[in-house]
């Protein structure tokens, strides 16, 4: 615990923000840091403190005036949740039964309405903000200038409440940072004011959405943690499956019996992981509710279940089922059994939004966390999106989720896990890794009903794919969605693939690049200046030959005969897909065939079934599926010839 009257031994000289485009932003207006710098002296808020700030909140973007995902504007992340609410489009198009098991009947869809009567402080701080400093709120959402002042301005008045002094020293600002978080909780307060002071100690660089870029040079300080006592929050749930300093809570989702009926419970199934059975994925979901409104669902017995909460303001974390337990969260049985969810609150579209700096920090200790300690490779065929995951049958394909959807940057997220995407193969090699910019990567998406209601310009994760190379081709066609081309609307994701993903280039001509994706050739524009695909390297899947096509499947199920007499056997039902001679898709795992028989309340019923049916899993389309081993040949990438114009 630091010493009641710690200092940062540059207390006395204050550290700026640098901008090394001298001072000036788009046409002429003050440059990002110089509004920082601006705000900071007239509120009186030391600028590390303002900067560190900021920058985990909005990585010190303005987003064009969109809301974050928690309802969040500009770069100090004030929040107006009713403004937000009111025009808020829904993920409404994906009705899959979450927990994916055909053995037993489906959860009922339900919506997630949101009472805004009901909505906390810390979603509607933009209204405190407009009060402190005389400014409109429409001013506070659009203008970076004026919101960075509402920022500091409020940073100001939670140091007094706390009955601290506005000091130079941003040693003296932990308390106050501690209450911007808007967190309750008080671990949560303090791990998100520990990140803040470790930016501070550490420094960081980066271009803003204005065009100019931004310096915080490191600093030591030593903060006085002490201050976050003062707040009165409420102490931190023990008992979370989290690494030290995450500040996790437990609020146990239910496990109930609903009726006399053996197999009616819920809202999740016990298991014994990884002693049963090895977790294979983690995966990354969005909320599509608010956070109160995802607790509420989260325990309700009735309802479906996942591992883990992600609060998007400050990062908080809630864990809902211990790791060794299966959630009801991915729509497909096989990878619930085998993996743990975390849902990360916000919305897929709304304007194309953005995911907040201090959710993406805690989401990825969380992951790496997991993925020590159960063994899971930090590659993108493991750690998938919820859009990654397979429809079970053909009947469950298009009702199956899309979120996080393309503004999810997994570029970035994967950085922050230590794994970021590099080449890794030869130059010219088939076999490559998408990875576009995604800061000036965009795409024209659209975030209503129709083609009319575009989402606002926003760097984008994916690429879409069209069927010929020129700019007027139709989108590519996902017959197991729809037997038409696919479409630009932001839940679509029918021609897309992500960053992260492998995939085996099929042609090139000129600027124009094609891969196998769902049995065709995908097109996408490159720039040879700024390529969107990383060489890469890794096992690739061919038909084997002599045949003329193999299935893919949803569900890495054993044979029939590998099902003891009392366990009804799961069909073997392959998807509207097949793999057919001359393509070829990168492999990301090879799984033997399994199934988790848990019909019944309690544990000592469950059964592992394990056959000798051997998968590959491959990145066939937007979403992994597997193929039969004896079906496939592999080979690697780098005996596969190089593709040219």
């Amino acid at each position: 615990m630091a010493p009641a009257q710690a200092r940062s031994p540059h207390a006395t000289a204050p550290v700026r923000a640098q901008s090394s485009d001298g001072g000036r932003g788009v046409d002429g207006a003050p440059s990002r840091a110089e509004l920082f710098r601006t705000a900071g002296e007239r509120h009186r808020v030391p600028e590390t403190v303002l900067l560190a700030v900021a920058y985990l909140q909005s990585r010190w973007d303005d987003h064009g005036g969109a809301p974050s995902v928690d309802a969040g504007y500009g770069p100090m992340h004030l929040t107006d949740a009713r403004a937000t609410l009111a025009r808020a489009t829904h993920h409404t198009d994906g009705d899959e039964d979450p927990r994916g098991d055909a053995s037993r009947p489906s959860l009922a869809h339900r919506e997630t309405p949101v009472d805004p009567d009901r909505l906390p402080a810390a979603l509607e701080t933009l209204g405190r903000a407009a009060a402190l400093t005389g400014l409109s709120a429409d001013r506070l959402r659009t203008d970076p200038g004026a919101n960075i002042e509402g920022g500091a301005a409020l940073l100001a008045a939670h140091q007094r409440s706390a009955g601290l002094p506005l000091s130079t020293d941003p040693a003296q600002w932990y308390g106050a940072v501690a209450a911007y978080s808007g967190a309750t909780e008080t671990g949560a307060a303090r791990r998100f004011a520990d990140d803040v002071f470790h930016l501070i100690n550490t420094g960081e660089t980066r271009r803003a959405d204005d065009g100019t870029l931004v310096t915080l040079p490191p600093a030591p300080v030593t903060p006085d943690t002490r201050q976050v006592d003062r707040l009165g929050l409420k102490p931190t749930n023990p008992g979370a499956e989290c690494p030290r300093g995450l500040g996790c809570d437990w609020i146990p989702a239910p496990y109930r019996m609903l009726s006399e009926e053996p197999g009616d419970f819920g809202n999740h199934d016990l298991s014994d992981r990884p002693r049963n059975q090895s977790i294979d994925y983690i995966v990354i979901h969005d909320t599509e509710a608010t956070w109160d409104t995802t607790l509420a669902l989260v325990q309700d017995p009735t309802y479906v279940s996942w591992h883990y909460s992600l609060r998007s303001a400050d990062g908080h974390i809630a864990q809902h089922l211990r790791a060794k337990d299966v959630g009801w969260h991915a729509g497909n049985w096989y990878v619930n059994a085998k993996a743990v969810g975390l849902e990360h609150e916000g919305f897929l579209a709304q304007g194309g939004q953005w995911y907040t700096e201090a959710m993406y920090r805690t989401s990825a200790r969380l992951v790496r966390h997991l993925a020590r300690k159960y063994d899971v490779p930090l590659d993108r065929a493991h750690v998938i999106g919820h859009d990654n995951v397979p429809g079970t049958v053909p009947g469950t394909i298009a009702g199956m989720h899309q979120d996080p959807g393309p503004y999810w940057d997994w570029a970035h997220y994967f950085d922050l896990l230590g794994k970021p995407f590099k080449a890794d193969g030869r130059t010219g090699s088939p076999l490559v890794t998408v990875r576009p910019e995604y800061a000036s990567h965009t795409e024209p998406y659209y975030c209503g009903a129709t083609p009319a209601d575009l989402c606002p310009v926003h760097g984008s994760a994916s690429l879409t794919l069209r069927t010929e190379p020129h700019d007027d081709a139709p989108l590519v066609t996902d017959v197991g969605i729809r037997p038409t081309p696919g479409t630009w609307s932001v839940y679509n994701h029918a021609a897309r693939v992500s960053t992260g993903q492998k995939y085996v280039v099929a042609e090139r001509r000129g600027d124009w690049t094609a891969l196998w994706y769902l049995g065709q050739k995908g097109w996408f524009k490159d720039d040879p200046r700024h390529p969107k695909t990383l060489p890469a390297k890794g096992p690739v899947a061919q038909l084997r030959p002599g045949l003329d096509g193999a299935p893919l499947y949803g569900r890495a199920y054993p044979e029939p005969e590998a099902y003891p007499a009392d366990i009804p056997v799961q069909p073997l039902v392959p998807l509207p897909y097949t793999l057919r001679p001359g393509q070829s898709y990168s492999v990301g795992q090879t799984v033997d065939g399994e199934y988790y028989h848990s019909k019944t309340f309690d544990l000592a019923g469950h059964t592992v079934v394990r056959g000798a049916l051997r998968y590959h899993q491959v990145q066939y389309g937007h979403r992994v599926m597997f193929v039969r081993a004896d079906d496939v040949i592999l080979r690697p990438a780098a005996t596969l010839p190089r593709v040219s114009d």
